[in-house]
This record gives C-alpha cells, structure tokens and sequence, in this order.
C-alpha cells in the first residue's frame, strides 16, 4: 500500500530560529533552515494521519493547506508535540465531528490535566473534541471515523450532537476507547481488510520516557528517541524511509547524538534515511547536508526540512 508523509516540522522544542539567537543557522535566508516543531502529515490507504500536533499546529495546517484529518497520532505527552491540540476545534467545526486521537493511557493522562477543560463533564462552550483512542505498543488499526452523531455548533453551548428527532445535546466530556489491535503478520498488508489501515508501533525511549513511532508501510517515522530497544528493530526491516531524530553532535541525554543516528540508520539499513528534531547547533541545511556525504558508502542519509514530501 502506498505511504506518502510531509515533514510539517523539523526542528526541536524551541524551533529554528530560536527567539533571541543571531547563529548563522537562526540569521540564514535558505527558507530549509527554516523548522517549525517536529510533526508529519501521512497520507496513507486514503487516510490522513497527522503524527503530533505541536505550538505550531495552526501554522502548519494553513501552510499545508490541511482542511481534514482522519487520525491524529500521538509520539509522547511533551509540549512540543501536544501544544496544538486545542486548534483541532477548527476541524471539528469544519467535519461536524470529534478529532480522532490515538496515544498510550500515560499521554492521556497528561491530556487531561493539560486540557482539564476538554474532559469536563459540562465543557466550557468551544472546547475541543476529540474521540481518544488508547494504543500500546501492538500494531493497531486507524479507521475512517464513524458516521455517528453530527457535530453542531450551538451559540453559548458549545458542540452539540443532533439527535434523531432534531434536538441537540451538549457532547460533555471526550470518548476513550481501546483501539483495535491487528495481527503482527497482518499488518503488513491490511489493503482490503475493510478495518482501514494496520499502523506498526515502534517504542523508544526519550531518556527515562517511553515513546512511540510509528511504522505505515514503507515509511518509519521515529522521533525524539535516545535508545531502542533490541525486540523492536525487526519491525524496521525492509523499508523505503526512516526518519531518525538528532539534535547535537554531542551526547543527549534524551535524543540521539548524530554519530547515534548514522549507527542506528546503518542498522535499520532504508534506502533512504532523513534527520528530523533538527537543533541549530548543525550547520545550515546546505553545509550539514554535505556533511552527511561521508556516510554514503554504507547509507543515504540526508537532513530533512519543512515541506520535504517523501513516497514509498
């Protein structure tokens, strides 16, 4: 099944430029120095999919020219990776229906006190809606949202559901389900299985913290991780992309150095590899991408940059 993701961000929790530097990298004119915070646009089985929605989610759906989402799927709980959710009101306005959000109980957790509002039991009028569905670490399905209930927007209440005799119905709080696992062996190829599209999780860690990628057919996006665990890297075989994170030359403590990066890619072995959670302590995209050049004998390993649309 063909995968098609857009880099939305590539740039680390502050961005690039960050407020106050004059840098080379933060003062440069090439418009690929240029990154939002980190997040990716998947098109895949006519689905699309959104892997996190950070401070700069607006943003990145005007520039995108974004109208519809399917999924949004959730990497961890950190700011920079969830601080857009409440924008998603738009696209509830625009679908007449709750955003559909896949993430582990622990970053619902932290939605909940981050977003206290969107789970009240009477919402404050316009709070978000979302459908949470709860994944781990098992391949799962992403489906086409459910018909159901409309979405209206009612003057002084907020959304509303209509009701089969024309009335409507505060929504009041958010819906959590358990998503639907899919078979490992199935999840190569769900193409017609009539339960949309088997996404392969990969868990990492961001230090002490589990976090998740995600796998859609040839294409792995993997993002703020330091380490991987051994078990997980069967699920990396065979692929067209991988998307690894770095933010330093230096040891991290919660991110891959670039010399981890380069050892993790010629493991995975893709065709092609791409760095995200871009710091601007690597050279301007020109310069850092000529850098990269020495890996080639063994891997195909370039920067990423905002806009950048990559198929498989």
């Amino acid at each position: 099944m063909k995968a098609t993701l857009t880099f939305l961000g590539t740039g680390t929790s502050q961005g690039v430029p960050i407020i106050g530097c004059s840098c080379a990298v933060c003062r440069s004119t090439d418009p690929r120095d240029k990154r939002f915070r980190s997040s990716a646009l998947v098109e895949y089985g006519g689905l699309k999919i959104l892997i996190d929605a950070g401070p700069d989610f607006r943003s990145q759906m005007l520039r995108a020219g974004v109208n519809h989402l399917d999924a949004i799927l959730l990497t961890h709980d950190h700011r920079d990776h969830t601080g857009g959710l409440d924008d998603v009101r738009s696209l509830n306005y625009i679908d007449q229906r709750a955003a559909e959000i896949y993430c582990e109980e622990r970053v619902l957790d932290s939605l909940k006190e981050s977003y206290s509002y969107a789970f009240a039991e009477e919402k404050y009028p316009g709070a978000p809606e979302w459908n949470i569905h709860l994944i781990d670490s098992d391949p799962f399905f992403v489906e086409p949202p459910e018909a159901g209930r409309k979405l209206v927007w009612v003057r002084d209440k907020g959304y509303c559901h209509v009701n089969a005799d024309g009335t409507c119905s505060p929504t009041g709080g958010n819906r959590i389900v358990n998503a639907e696992k899919v078979q490992a062996n199935e999840a190569a190829d769900s193409e017609g299985s009539g339960k949309g599209v088997a996404i392969i999780p990969i868990r990492g860690m961001h230090d002490q913290m589990p976090v998740l990628g995600f796998r859609f057919g040839g294409i792995a996006y993997l993002t703020d991780m330091s380490s991987i665990p051994e078990s997980e890297f069967a699920k990396l075989q065979g692929l067209e992309h991988v998307t690894l994170n770095t933010v330093s030359y230096r040891h991290h403590h919660s991110h891959f150095s670039l010399a981890e990066a380069v050892e993790i890619a010629e493991r995975i072995n893709a065709r092609h590899t791409w760095l995200t959670h871009l710091s601007h302590t690597f050279p301007t995209y020109g310069a850092f991408d000529a850098e990269l050049r020495q890996f080639t004998e063994k891997i195909e390993i370039h920067p990423a940059f905002d806009g950048l649309k990559i198929e498989s």
